[in-house]
């Protein structure tokens, strides 16, 4: 198992990074501000206008060592690989599976009866927590609904009914997750889901946070040998990164959702740390990012129950425990792919 290293994330405008000796400096106008230890660096990711030198580049693709550039908000602008790496046996059982339906169903229902059910949990916490506040009897429907769509996807007859299954599900959840943001202020008002671009607070930071899951899924399918682009719900598209899109899923409403939701609700995020472009997109600014950055560090570190291992793990690695687990399965190690659900 990969243990939770360390990522270096670069929001400065006009940083540098490059190797010294055995460490990874960053410079920030001419002056180095910090050094860290290149063997503890498991992914380093870079926003806007950032650079390395060509010496880093060199040993992070001879290490694998994983690096990420950004666009300011969190769009995936382009990644560095070394040689490719891998079983190919696993890789041709992957593409195998992945094209044939039959084989592809049972990983899709796990994957999204395991979303839906963490979707539920995030909303039962909320009850728990403020069932006397607005919106309690609507979040309380709505969960109900959840339980219901996470029981019958695992009986969905083919891709495309489960991928309506988890449509009509999401509907159910963004439509109650306006009760679950307490702060009242008008910046921080949510009325559904939108991207590309994030049209308001709320959405800007989701879509940071997605971003950055899917840059750790798709790292976790390096780390164990899968394709990251050849996936089993999402469907086939140039560019896109099907598998990991399918990993982070279940892990989208307790690490994702679950830092908005946190930062906004004890005020930490404000009006100032957003700016809108005149196309109305509404971006973090730098200060924001590095809020939300260092909230989502800290969430990675929670220590949780994983289900099937029977054991504590930090939810950052909860990402990797899955690709491992989904890699067994296709060596037929595993029976089935067990989704992950948040206990």
């Amino acid at each position: 198992m990969k243990k939770l290293l360390n990522t270096l994330y670069v929001t400065t405008e006009g940083a540098f990074l490059r190797k010294d000796g055995e460490t990874v400096a960053v410079e920030i106008d001419g002056t180095t501000r910090t050094r860290l230890p290149a063997h503890l660096l498991g992914q380093i990711v870079l926003f806007g206008e950032t650079a390395m030198s060509p010496g880093l580049m060199v040993h992070a693709a001879e290490t694998g060592l994983s690096v990420a550039w950004l666009t300011y908000s969190g769009k995936l602008a382009g990644r560095l690989e070394g040689p490719q790496t891998g079983n190919v046996l696993l890789r041709r059982a992957q593409h195998r599976a992945t094209d044939d339906p039959a084989a592809a169903l049972p990983v899709a229902r796990a994957v999204v009866a395991a979303k839906v059910a963490n979707q539920r949990a995030l909303l039962r916490r909320h009850l728990r927590d403020y069932g006397d506040t607005p919106g309690a009897t609507e979040v309380d429907a709505a969960q109900r609904r959840l339980a219901d769509a996470a029981r019958h996807a695992l009986d969905a007859p083919n891709l495309d009914a489960l991928r309506g299954m988890e449509g009509d599900a999401g509907n159910a959840y963004w439509a109650v997750f306006p009760f679950l943001i307490r702060n009242g202020d008008p910046a921080f008002a949510f009325t559904g889901r939108n991207r590309r671009p994030p049209r308001d607070a709320i959405n800007a930071v989701l879509s940071f946070l997605y971003a950055l899951a899917a840059l750790d899924a798709r790292a976790a399918c390096e780390t164990h040998g899968l394709d990251p682009q050849m996936g089993f719900l999402h469907r086939d598209r140039p560019g896109r990164h099907s598998l990991a899109l399918d990993l982070m899923e279940e892990v989208r409403a307790p690490l994702c959702d679950r830092v908005t939701l946190s930062l906004v609700n004890r005020r930490q995020l404000k009006p100032g740390h957003f700016e809108r472009q005149e196309t109305g997109a509404v971006l973090l600014n730098d200060e924001g990012r590095k809020l939300v950055l260092t909230e989502w560090q800290a969430r990675k570190r929670t220590e949780l129950r994983h289900p099937w291992l029977d054991e504590r793990i930090p939810l950052g690695l909860v990402l990797q425990i899955q690709a491992q687990l989904l890699a067994r399965h296709l060596r037929g190690d595993v029976d089935v792919y067990p989704g992950w659900l948040w206990g």
